[in-house]
């Protein structure tokens, strides 16, 4: 048996305390071997018989009793050095927490400074804006070359008869007898993503906040040379919808079969796959897309009209309102009529969100609000308030907030094209910056107060992030900066150029293309991938369409704030 009980224990702060535990606990000295081992020892009486064997029974009766005895003092010893133990691992275990919560905290702290670096900024005075310059870590970016090369993406999604300066070489004329079956012309418009589908609604919103980017970044744009690129990607667009809206009262809203596009891996310049009509009219309504397409047209008059008033008055002539808000505020922006800001202060519903994608307009409308209730028009305050409600929600310093943040801080609300969300947040925030600055104003978040700098610095390290600054160090634009994706999910890009006579099978499209962990054989310029998860982890790879599939909203959100940052880069 050990003697020693105590060894590494610290010593208890009641000095008395911890002497009466040291005597309490010396060790107990065990009986002899013989007593222990031998029931009977050399003394025994001298007779024998019966009187002998009562002895030997008597002796070993006894020393039985004192071998319990002993065993239950060791025992009671023990128990009361367990007790000891477990009281110390007790102490430590809270110390462990205690000095875990801490490390905790300093990691917030850190975490809270490391963004207000990042954020830190300066002002300075650009056509009577206030527009942010990161003073540390600053830029770095090429955001005139990201402008350009964002615009070169959406040209790669042309379908229809391509027009002799088209820049992306490898790609060719397309779906040149879209709308034959229902007997109308539907060549043109835009694929929205990697796939060969004409897909109505994200394609009139990419046409609508292009628009926007143009009417309100027009002198950045200039100033880029870009702006005839965005007028003639807004007009391949519009001169899309007008024929999708040439007979009256339908609306063709789709060319192309889903499910049998995604069973073939094919450029669209070889696609085989049906190109079957969706349509809407009286009898087969779709609210939605009639008003998104309504709103692009509206506000690409608006672009147009200082430059091709006959094309803008055709294209707001197609515009009309139905129920939705976002459709009602472009048009009243575009005709200025009462009626449409009649429907939109008595019959249009607004609401509090957290997010501004083809799918969820409120922000949007309510930001472009926000500006008529900055001029004058009072009773749309409401939707002043729900703008404020917007920035509150996705501040990370916000009291509100709402949004996730990654750990290296990009906005994450969804793993797939995830980059949609980055790009309409960054723009709704560049824009809001600018009204706020305008006319002196300040969002109020609580008891806390964010000027239009801070939102403008929130802007900037969101679009900062997708261009490589974050923990990867890695570009999410292909052909732009750091690492950027190799392996796009794409068909355009990821197939060869095959001659218009090549039959694809379906089945080994996937085996042939899709499946190859190779880089694709053209270069997707200008695309911004889906990007990381919600850990700021990414992998290059095509089959992960998530990560990797780009789309021409996500691009056309990102025009007006690169443009922005081109402008005020090139003069800081």
């Amino acid at each position: 048996m050990s003697t020693k009980f105590r060894s590494n224990r610290p010593a208890f702060e009641n000095p008395s305390l911890d002497l009466q535990l040291s005597i309490s606990l010396r060790p107990i000295r065990p009986p002899p071997d013989c007593l222990l081992l031998r029931p009977i020892c050399d003394a025994k009486p001298e007779s024998g018989g019966v009187e002998a064997l009562k002895w030997q029974a008597s002796e070993q009766i006894r020393l039985a009793a004192m071998e319990k005895a002993y065993a239950e003092r060791v025992r009671e010893l023990t128990r009361r050095e367990m007790e000891l133990a477990q009281t110390e691992f007790s102490s430590a275990r809270l110390m462990w927490e205690r000095a875990r919560e801490e490390v905790e905290k300093a990691d917030k702290m850190n975490e809270r400074a490391t963004r207000r670096i990042d954020s830190s900024c300066m002002e300075i005075t650009c056509q009577g804006f206030w527009v942010a310059v990161a003073s540390v870590n600053g830029g770095g970016f090429d955001y005139q070359d990201a402008l350009t090369k964002s615009i070169i993406f959406l040209e790669a999604q042309r379908s229809g008869k391509l027009p002799p300066n088209h820049r992306p070489s490898w790609r060719g004329d397309s779906a040149l007898q879209d709308g034959k079956l229902a007997n109308v012309d539907l060549v043109g418009g835009y694929y929205d993503a990697g796939d060969n589908v004409k897909y109505g609604l994200p394609m009139a919103f990419t046409v609508t906040t292009l628009s926007w980017a143009a009417v309100f970044y027009q002198s950045e744009l200039k100033a880029a040379g870009e702006m005839e690129n965005v007028r003639a990607a807004v007009r391949w667009g519009t001169d899309y919808f007008i024929k999708a809206s040439s007979r009256c009262d339908h609306l063709f809203v789709q060319v192309g079969d889903p499910v049998k596009d995604h069973q073939c891996w094919v450029r669209p310049e070889n696609m085989n796959t049906p190109r079957t009509i969706l349509e809407i009219d009286p009898s087969n309504p779709g609210t939605e897309i009639a008003a998104e397409t309504a709103a692009a047209l509206a506000a690409a008059s608006i672009v147009f009209r200082g430059f091709d008033h006959a094309y803008a008055r055709r294209l707001l002539n197609k515009a009309k309102l139905d129920e939705l808000l976002w459709a009602a505020t472009w048009l009243y922006i575009a005709t200025r009529r009462p009626i449409f800001l009649q429907y939109i202060q008595e019959e249009s519903i607004s609401a509090t969100v957290t997010e501004f994608s083809w799918d969820l307009k409120y922000a949007g409308a309510q930001v472009l609000l926000s500006k008529l209730y900055l001029e004058g028009h009072k009773d749309l305050v409401i939707f002043k308030q729900d703008a404020d409600s917007f920035i509150c929600s996705v501040l990370p310093d916000s009291p509100y907030h709402q949004v996730y943040m990654s750990p290296g801080g990009l906005v994450h609300l969804r793993d797939g094209a995830n980059a949609q969300y980055v790009t309409g947040t960054a723009f709704l925030f560049s824009v809001y910056s600018d009204l706020l600055a305008q006319h002196n104003q300040q969002v109020t978040c609580g008891n806390q107060h964010f000027t239009s700098t801070h939102l403008m610095a929130f802007a900037k390290q969101q679009m900062d992030y997708l261009l490589g600054k974050n923990p990867k160090g890695r570009s999410f634009m292909v052909g732009f900066g750091n690492k950027p994706p190799t392996q796009a999910h794409h068909r355009g890009a990821s197939v060869p150029v095959l001659s218009m006579s090549t039959v694809v099978s379906c089945p080994m499209s996937f085996a042939d293309w899709f499946n190859k962990n190779a880089p694709n054989p053209h270069e997707l310029t200008g695309a911004i991938v889906g990007g990381p998860d919600k850990y700021d982890n990414f992998v290059d790879q095509r089959s992960n369409s998530a990560m990797t599939e780009p789309t021409t909203y996500t691009n056309s959100l990102a025009v007006g704030v690169l443009a922005k940052l081109a402008k005020h880069h090139a003069n800081s």
